[in-house]
């Protein structure tokens, strides 16, 4: 086994990012405000059922 094999061997499987409803997380409102990065922006679910990110 060489050094590039080696290292390519111990390196954990990747992740599945975690997976949140979008029910959950909207809480019942229909706007739910987000600070990213020192900018905010608003995730909104529309009446057809839709999730809209704006800034």
């Amino acid at each position: 086994m060489n050094a590039a094999t080696r290292n390519q061997a111990v390196k954990p499987p990747p992740t599945l990012p975690e997976v949140v409803s979008a029910t959950m997380l909207m809480r019942g409102q229909p706007v739910l405000r987000i600070e990213h990065g020192g900018e905010r922006y608003q995730l909104r679910l529309t009446k057809n059922g839709k999730l809209i990110l704006t800034k």
